[in-house]
């Protein structure tokens, strides 16, 4: 641990998102190693022991997938050799984490076009939340097999920002070699002292991160930052850390950070909830019978297709819609797991019979809690921007 870094309280968190960078699974010799990994997949366990959940974002099939073919990989750095590479290295990189994990682990593949279009954003969601609940460690990498250079998201730092957001995380966790963000670059500057909490990211602190600080990462300090910020618009701390450090690791599970604590100017819930307030609404809605208005009134409560009168107007799937009991006064803002005419036809109906009804189910709920604002909430919290 670095002796300049107070020990300071994570904030506390349920569900995180751990990126793993290429330097800290990528062997001396070409190929991947366990030696870095072998800690964190402890810290992972002993997360899932205290009842949170962690969802796993590495990067390292590029590296992989060189190793594999060794003298004849691809030394050009052109979209096709990578993709080459990186689907190659995908396999190698699975077994590498399911060799050190004692329950089942899933890949993810995710491409800039799951995120932008709503069903297929809404799917992904879906999907990562299933396998949070079946108990099992969803691995996420970028599609880079098809994704093309004006669709990429970019580098695994702010792919893991966007997944984040995506499962509704409480902390963003970046493992990398560097044990924090510094005034300066540490390498080349012997002045340069580490800063253990950013409470806002300016220009001046983005301005005190370099480059690229691997030869097999795509991402340095600056790439960590810009994740940080995005995590921090939508309410996430993020904690860079070493993925080097063992002690630094299992510190984590106790609750301890050795690293720099970037904090979100508000909560994950608040900044989810300002969103749903304040977003404009599609121009149809959903009509809820009166037990229906009155648990959504509570804030607590999903709404399910049983306490559905009837659908309004037009909206899609994805869409923010408003929710109004038979006497019209709107009781909760929220994203609509269905589109009109689905919502319709399992008006009143049990969840257990939405696959009958439409041949198909997103869910047992047509619009989940977490997804959803109630009036009561609004004006608990007034109008004022946080």
């Amino acid at each position: 641990m670095n002796a300049g870094l107070p020990e300071q309280a994570l904030p506390a968190w349920r569900r995180a998102v751990l990126k793993v960078g290429s330097n800290l699974l990528a062997a001396d010799g070409g190929g991947l190693t366990t030696r870095h990994a072998e800690a964190l997949v402890a810290f992972m366990a002993a997360s899932r022991s205290a009842g949170r959940q962690v969802v796993l974002v590495s990067s390292g099939a590029v590296a992989a997938g060189r190793a594999q073919l060794r003298a004849h990989a691809p030394s050009g750095g052109d979209l096709a050799a990578r993709q080459a590479l990186a689907a190659l290295g995908q396999a190698p990189m699975i077994a590498l984490w399911q060799s050190l994990s004692a329950r089942p682990v899933a890949q993810v593949l995710l491409t800039h076009d799951d995120l932008r279009n709503r069903r297929r954003y809404l799917n992904a969601r879906a999907t990562l939340r299933e396998l949070l609940a079946l108990d099992v460690l969803p691995v996420v990498n970028e599609n880079d097999t098809v994704a093309v250079d004006e669709l990429k998201l970019g580098d695994n730092d702010n792919l893991a920002a966007i997944v984040a957001a995506l499962v509704d995380a409480d902390l963003l966790l970046i493992a990398s070699d560097i044990d924090a963000l510094y005034s300066a670059d540490p390498r080349s500057d012997p002045q340069a002292v580490p800063l253990p909490r950013v409470p806002v990211l300016t220009p001046e602190v983005l301005a005190m991160a370099g480059g690229s600080g691997s030869a097999v990462g795509t991402g340095g300090m600056r790439t960590k930052l810009e994740a940080a910020g995005k995590a921090a618009a939508a309410g996430i701390p993020t904690a860079l850390f070493s993925g080097r450090d063992a002690a630094t690791v299992s510190a984590l599970g106790q609750g301890r950070l050795h690293g720099t604590l970037v904090e979100a100017a508000r909560s994950r819930m608040q900044a989810r909830k300002y969103w749903l307030r304040h977003a404009p609404a599609a121009s149809g809605g959903i009509q809820v019978d009166e037990g229906a208005a009155r648990a959504l009134a509570g804030g607590r409560a999903s709404l399910l297709p049983g306490g559905v009168v009837a659908a309004r107007g037009e909206f899609h799937r994805g869409d923010l819609v408003e929710i109004a009991g038979t006497d019209g006064r709107v009781v909760a803002r929220g994203i609509s797991q269905y589109g009109a005419g689905e919502v319709g036809r399992l008006a009143g109906r049990h969840s257990r019979d939405i696959g009958h009804v439409l041949g198909y189910s997103h869910g047992a709920e047509v619009v989940h809690r977490d997804d959803m604002v109630s009036m009561g909430e609004i004006e608990t919290a007034g109008e004022a921007s946080p």
